[in-house]
């Protein structure tokens, strides 16, 4: 009886060790295992020319992301396996095995893009055949004007380390959790913040194998503000059609207010190759042209000024 009596006091000694001493901090890790914070990345703001024609646009994509820490078998057999319910390319598993060097284990990784909704729905189906394989919507950028005023507008790309290091720098890292592109060039990077919004966050319970079972809380995200630039796209590209395929450089300005009404640098290249990350056979093309269409040339070309100048001449022969 004295033992049995001392082993209990024992165990309860130990339960109320753990419920009242330890409450607060074992209740804090139980809530991390139970709960996962999933952001949800904003709309991004679209870009319009004077008269409302869009020039930069989104659309809505599935995709899938692999978590390297969550595959429990060879990342080769996986994919195999995966390649029979969804199509993926050698270009497509190449570009995965790169991007798997270049990220942490726990950080997912895109393997492919642009599902359509009957491949989209077939994985769903068998979703529980591949822990660590997310299917995923998304926002994704698009230019439909193609290469006209693409030196102006720009593209968007995915972030580099480079970029992750800047935004934490400046104490934006928290609001790019999710997203995976940033603006890169043109007004795509000079209006970012305006551009990007702000990111909204859904707190999810899970079980102990990571799939969710209900939502408790969500704060809907922002959507990026639109841009409307004082551009017009029938001027601008009735002025890029008189280069027809040679170099050069042309700016046309409202006189009385001073907006950009075209901004021409010939030749020009697509945004659309950028935004999932361009393949090598287009970045050597236009890398290594001899025309160098990635050059803005109304900011950055060297030309003589040639009769621009003769007014400020007159103006200080005025002065004198």
């Amino acid at each position: 009886g004295v033992v049995v009596l001392l082993l209990l006091s024992i165990l309860i000694a130990r339960l109320w060790y753990l419920q009242v001493v330890r409450y607060e901090g074992l209740a804090a890790r139980a809530d991390q295992n139970r709960i996962a914070v999933v952001p949800i990345p904003p709309r991004r703001g679209e870009v319009t020319d004077r008269t409302g024609v869009v020039l930069a646009r989104n659309y809505r994509d599935y995709t899938l992301t692999v978590v390297p820490a969550h595959i429990d078998k060879p990342m080769n057999d996986m994919l195999d396996e995966l390649s029979t319910l969804v199509y993926l390319s050698p270009r497509e598993r190449r570009r995965f095995n790169q991007l798997l060097g270049q990220s942490s284990r726990y950080a997912p990784t895109i393997l492919r893009n642009n599902l359509n909704e009957i491949e989209a729905s077939w994985f769903a189906a068998h979703s529980f055949k591949f822990p660590g394989v997310e299917l995923q919507a998304r926002w994704v950028r698009e230019y439909p004007q193609g290469e006209s005023a693409a030196h102006v507008i720009g593209y968007v790309g995915r972030i580099s380390q480079a970029d992750e290091q800047q935004l934490e720098n400046e104490g934006r890292i928290g609001n790019y959790r999710g997203t995976h592109i940033i603006g890169k060039k043109g007004i795509e990077k000079t209006w970012e913040d305006t551009l990007h919004g702000q990111t909204g966050v859904e707190e999810v319970e899970v079980t102990a194998s990571g799939r969710p079972v209900r939502v408790l809380s969500r704060k809907d995200p922002v959507p990026g503000m639109d841009l409307q630039l004082s551009i017009d796209i029938g001027l601008q590209q009735h002025a890029e059609a008189q280069f027809a395929g040679r170099r050069g450089a042309l700016v046309a300005i409202e006189p009385s207010t001073g907006e950009e009404l075209a901004f021409v640098s010939a030749p020009s290249f697509d945004p659309n190759l950028f935004v999932d990350g361009i393949d090598v056979e287009n970045w050597r093309k236009l890398n290594e042209s001899p025309d160098h269409p990635l050059i803005n040339r109304p900011l950055f070309g060297t030309y003589p000024i040639g009769s621009t100048y003769k007014p400020f001449v007159a103006l200080a022969a005025l002065e004198m």
